[in-house]
């Protein structure tokens, strides 16, 4: 509404009761330049806004139409006055009955001079009003537009996805300045922007991607990011031809859309860089009513405004400070993944022949929290584990057998019960012992044929040798017992028994030194049941973990990721508490670590990279957790989960192979 002009009478009706329309002044006030209206019946109807207007109303209309008059009243607008004429009814009644609205008591209009002065009040009354309302109503929208910025600040700072962050930015952008359009560009390079988003209401589509716009003076985003100077154009088709840059029609004319008004904005942080461009298109005068796909009324594109511009650069501002934020947090996020991913680099180093154990475990890991996390039934329907959570789990199980960095190497990659050095020795020794009984025979059969003579030396010569060769064969069968028994399998209680019998044997060579066929160390070793480790070897082995928590907690953990240390040292735990290293009770083991543990003995049982041991095929592997979880080791629940939902699977899709490829 706009400040009325005393003398433009004709701008406002003058609504007149039934009661008063025949009074003779009504020749007078036509005369007087009022345009005058029936009240009620020239009333809008259906709740229509209704013209600036004076409303002149008998008393009679409030006693005989009290209820129909009232709901008449709350449709005039509130500065719009109102004269009472008649006698019956007070002041003090009217003061209550209108509150703020401007009002008028006229007990009689016998004389029009009178009503002349009361109606001239009225209108002056009017014309404040007006101006009182569209100050009020400027300052209803400023603080809504400051209201919004906050609001706008608050969600930006709030969002961290780049791709919803984006998308905000624009939304946000568009709603405060009443556009039909917007395009948004990111400065991801010296030399061009990128275009990473658009909306368009009027073709109801919202798209993105990463096309690539020059960084200079041709088109209108590339000349706004190289000054970083805003733009405000008031029809994009009529850009002199004299400007530097000019506007690129390919859109308008394969969509039927036409693009007139336009605003373009720098996103510039603290030093002054451009991060991106905001470019706004059709500001809308219908923006509160519109409907997104239908066709915009050329008629209800105006120009954007200053203010528009002070309060997109407004914005601008607050998403500079997110994107740089964003982009921070992304940043330290790659750097903790490249962290992460050079940790695991350092344990395959160590330990090559494992090479891929971490992957194929996290891989595995997460894909089972995803699906218990599904589940509505059985007893971890009420699970769920969100993105945080997930990733929590990733690095977990990434980095949970970091700790072997401390482990001695040769017993990290240990094949065999013996180390090579010691079979090397093992295999020397009965090598000199060998040559030591040739050399002994040879001496035996030389002295007897000089003492006794040659031909009677020919005469037992047979017997000579074959107990020879049974002593050689005796000793090579010993060898070969050792070097079976050196293999990591189960070792049967008769060949423990006969392990002994030889750790007993001493030989004595042609100089007479006594020479035991086996040391301490080697007999000790040999006699190691399942497996290559000695019971020092296999503690060494499983402080693993102490040394992966003890890493792990040195790392600063964000909030949402300080339980990855907790995940990590228990995922050798078991549910009897019979685990290590803290023998945990199956209620304190976190449910993060018994997924871990399960996807960790799987890869263990079937990887094709372990030295000392086999791959067995999917079933055998089901099979034998199958009986942990019957010894009460293993969580029986997330096993049929496991192999039901055919989690060991994701390790053998081409992408998670071409992933690690790429990674190697």
């Amino acid at each position: 509404m706009v400040a009325l002009d005393p003398k433009s009478k004709d701008e406002v009706t003058l609504f007149i009761s039934n009661d008063i329309q025949d009074e003779k002044f009504r020749e007078e006030i036509v005369a007087d330049g009022w345009h005058t209206a029936n009240f009620p019946q020239d009333f809008p109807k259906n709740g229509e806004c209704p013209p600036p207007g004076i409303y002149l109303l008998h008393e009679n209309t409030f006693l005989s139409e009290f209820t129909g008059l009232l709901d008449r009243l709350f449709l005039i607008p509130q500065h719009h006055p109102i004269v009472v004429v008649g006698s019956r009814i007070n002041q003090e009644y009217l003061v209550d009955l209108f509150g703020k609205r401007p009002f008028f008591h006229l007990p009689e209009i016998d004389r029009f001079k009178k009503l002349h002065k009361c109606l001239k009040s009225a209108f002056n009354a009017l014309e404040k009003g007006a101006i009182k309302e569209d100050y009020e109503r400027k300052l209803e929208r400023m603080n809504y537009e400051i209201g919004e910025l906050h609001s706008i600040g608050i969600a930006l700072s709030a969002e961290k996805d780049p791709t919803k962050l984006l998308e905000l930015i624009l939304t946000k952008s568009r709603v405060i300045t009443q556009a039909d359009a917007g395009s948004l560009f990111l400065n991801e390079s010296n030399t061009r922007l990128k275009l990473k988003l658009s909306q368009n209401d009027t073709l109801d589509w919202q798209t993105s991607g990463d096309v690539p716009i020059a960084i200079d003076d041709k088109s209108i985003a590339g000349y706004v990011a190289m000054t970083g100077q805003s733009l405000d154009i008031l029809d994009v088709y009529l850009i002199p031809k004299s400007f530097p840059y000019s506007f690129n029609l390919s859109f308008d004319n394969q969509s039927g859309y036409r693009s007139r008004s336009m605003l373009v904005v720098p996103i510039k942080n603290q030093e002054g860089e451009v991060l991106g461009i905001i470019e706004l298109i059709n500001k809308r005068k219908d923006f509160v009513t519109r409907k997104p796909g239908e066709p915009l009324k050329n008629e209800n594109i105006i120009p954007f405004t200053k203010k528009d511009r002070d309060l997109l650069s407004s914005l601008a501002s607050q998403a500079a400070i997110s994107i740089e934020n964003n982009r921070l947090i992304h940043d330290i996020q790659r750097l903790f993944e490249g962290f992460v991913k050079a940790s695991v680099t350092a344990i395959e180093a160590r330990d090559p022949t494992t090479s891929g154990h971490s992957e194929r475990v996290a891989a595995m890991t997460v894909a089972l929290a995803e699906t218990v996390g599904k589940l509505d039934e059985g007893p971890y329907g009420y699970l769920s584990f969100n993105k945080t959570t997930l990733t929590e789990i990733r690095y977990a199980s990434l980095l949970h057998d970091f700790g072997k960095v401390g482990v001695r190497e040769e017993i990290l990659v240990k094949a065999k019960k013996l180390f090579p050095w010691e079979l090397d020795a093992l295999q020397s020794r009965l090598a000199y012992i060998r040559k030591s009984m040739e050399a002994d025979f040879y001496r035996k059969s030389l002295d007897y044929a000089v003492k006794y003579g040659l031909e009677r030396y020919l005469a037992i010569q047979k017997s000579f040798e074959a107990n020879f060769k049974t002593s050689l064969d005796e000793l090579e069968e010993i060898l070969d017992f050792l070097t079976s028994a050196n293999e990591p399998t189960i070792l049967e209680e008769g060949n423990f028994q006969r392990l002994l019998e030889i750790a007993q044997r001493r030989f004595i060579d042609t100089d007479g030194r006594e020479i035991n066929l086996l040391t301490d160390r080697e007999a000790h070793v040999l006699s190691i049941r399942k497996g290559s480790l000695s019971e020092a070897e296999r503690l060494e082995i499983e402080s693993h973990v102490t040394h992966t928590f003890n890493f792990l907690s040195k790392i600063p953990w964000t909030r949402d990721l300080n339980r990855v240390p907790e995940i990590a040292l228990a995922h050798h735990e078991k549910l009897n508490g019979r685990g290590y290293p803290n023998h945990l009770a199956a209620e304190s083991i976190p449910m993060e670590s018994r997924l871990l543990t399960i996807c960790d003995i799987y890869d263990a049982l079937t990887a094709q990279d372990r030295p000392y041991k086999r791959a067995i095929p999917h079933q055998k592997a089901f099979d034998i957790m199958h009986n942990e979880v019957k010894q009460g080791l293993l969580d029986s629940y997330l096993l049929e989960t496991f192999i039901g939902a055919k989690i060991y699977k994701v390790i053998e899709t081409p992408l998670f192979n071409e992933g690690r490829n790429l990674r190697s």
